[in-house]
């Protein structure tokens, strides 16, 4: 009997999101690219338009050195799109946020994702729940 890690769905499993992931990246930057960003600048735009952050959490969540994100927020910054605040919390802290230029910049970002929201407009909403749920218990 074969092992879970090395039976052929397990292996077909793990190069279809390989492929999934590539795709995903492939399109995202050229996105990125058409609205003159980099990806890692579309991504910080993207998740500063959900909800603006201070510099370390966003750090955390791109698994990355802050001094890489303050590039990154420079950058953006530069270009209008992002600005420093102080946090309302804690004053000492200042949160990066996207202006309305980079609300919209994001927004026009996310609509441009064909290849993301394609593929799963052909499931139903109960197989994106169940998709949904699968990648969250894979993450957890």
């Amino acid at each position: 009997m074969p092992s879970r890690r090395v039976d052929p769905v397990t292996i077909e499993v793990v190069e279809l999101i390989g492929d999934v992931v590539a795709r995903y990246h492939m399109e995202y930057e050229h996105a990125a690219a058409s609205h003159q960003l980099t990806g890692a600048q579309a991504k910080v735009l993207n998740m500063l338009s959900l909800e603006p952050m201070p510099m370390r959490r966003i750090a955390l969540k791109l698994r990355c050195e802050p001094s890489n994100v303050t590039g990154i927020v420079d950058r953006l910054e530069t270009r209008g799109l992002v600005e420093r605040r102080p946090d309302p919390a804690d004053r000492r802290v200042k949160l990066a946020a996207p202006t309305e230029e980079g609300t919209l910049t994001a927004e026009r970002l996310r609509e441009s994702l064909d290849f993301a929201r394609e593929p799963l407009a052909g499931l139903s909403v109960e197989e994106r729940t169940v998709l949904r749920d699968l990648l969250r218990r894979m993450l957890a």
